[in-house]
């Protein structure tokens, strides 16, 4: 089938685990981010595909053809690097003409491509100058450059705007976004930034120890994680995570905090595994100050403009990150009422699985 295929994919160090039996499917011109931890695998996983590590184990097809075997020049994919990986003594023209000078493409030829190229990512003016002239968002967009001009299959982009600085970053966010509708092939990106895979993927691959924890949309993997780990690793700040035992009776479970408080959620009974201690998962945004609910004493108040972020803890030491007005005048110390809304909650059982309502 069209686009990419990994079956089974499996990487060690020195007989350390680094990646195990990773199966995952890009289709054609899909955007997929890979997110996660330093250590995940991710950057590792990303490299296999671009021929610059080997897999140990394992399959990589792509458009019906097997490349895990084939040189990185035959592959049919562009990589950009991190740290632009640009030639300091070639002007950008050169920098973008390199790799097809040396696949013998015809000066004609690359002289069109470095033009169209240099139009979408409007750097035409910078083409006779070198990268010691350019900033650091002009650097990225030339090597996203060299990329294009190859016309590949598939970009892979390794932590692309992590050395801009933040306004830069937004911008060469938005013009990513754009540029994906321009180039026919597939894209994978590693970040670790969540606001990145969010705002860009069609899909997010969330990496942790070793293996893929989830594979989703966006909101998908934000709404309905399919473990702990995802829950609290993707929304920021993250899930808050209280300890809870099953209460009797209902369709739908009902919790107790370990202040005695009950929760009523969503999440249908029938779903859930055997036992009865689980944990409760919360939003920030379904936690309010509000005048009657659960006390708490505030932490820490993190003011953000048009919200104010309300870290507390519940009566049995349990912490919970709550949202209040961004003109709010609570401070530390103030003992305040949670409104915990318990039908967008979700509960995770004793080996970390996500258990959601119905129709999230």
């Amino acid at each position: 089938m069209p686009g990419l295929q990994l079956r089974s994919v499996s990487k060690a160090f020195k007989g350390v685990a680094v990646l195990e039996a990773i199966n995952l499917d890009l289709a054609p011109r899909e955007f997929i981010a890979f997110l996660g931890p330093s250590g995940s695998g991710k950057t590792t996983l990303l490299r296999i595909i671009a021929g610059l590590e080997t897999a140990d184990a394992g399959e990589v097809v792509l458009d019906d053809r097997r490349i895990d075997q084939l040189a990185p020049g035959a592959r049919d994919v562009a990589m950009v690097f991190q740290s632009y990986a640009l030639y300091p003594h070639m002007s950008v023209r050169e920098n973008m003409a390199f790799g097809l000078r040396n696949a013998r493409v015809p000066q004609g030829e690359i002289d069109t491509l470095i033009a169209d190229a240099a139009k979408v990512l409007e750097i035409e003016p910078l083409l006779e100058r070198t990268p010691a002239q350019l900033s650091g968002g002009q650097r990225q967009r030339v090597a996203i450059g060299r990329a294009i001009v190859k016309k590949p299959r598939l970009f892979l982009l390794d932590e692309p705007l992590s050395n801009l600085d933040a306004a830069l970053r937004l911008r060469t966010r938005v013009e990513l976004a754009q540029l994906r509708k321009r180039v026919d092939a597939g894209v994978i990106m590693v970040t670790h930034d969540q606001a990145e895979a969010m705002t860009l993927a069609d899909r997010i691959v969330v990496f942790n120890d070793r293996r893929i924890q989830q594979v989703a949309a966006p909101m998908e993997i934000y709404l309905r994680p399919a473990n702990r780990f995802v829950a609290q690793f993707v929304g920021s700040p993250a899930m808050t995570m209280l300890p809870v035992r099953l209460a009797d009776g209902g369709e739908h479970a009902s919790v107790t905090l370990g202040t005695g408080a009950r929760i009523d959620t969503r999440v249908p009974r029938a779903a859930l595994p055997a036992g009865s201690a689980f944990d409760l998962g919360l939003r920030p945004e379904h936690v309010r100050v509000a005048a009657d609910g659960v006390e708490a004493e505030v932490l820490l108040v993190e003011r953000l403009g048009e919200r104010s972020l309300v870290y507390a803890s519940l009566a049995d030491g349990s912490a919970i990150t709550a949202e209040a007005d961004g003109t709010t005048e609570l401070k530390q110390g103030d003992r305040v009422r949670l409104a915990i809304d318990g039908q967008a909650a979700h509960l995770f059982g004793p080996d970390g699985t996500g258990y959601h309502r119905t129709g999230a």
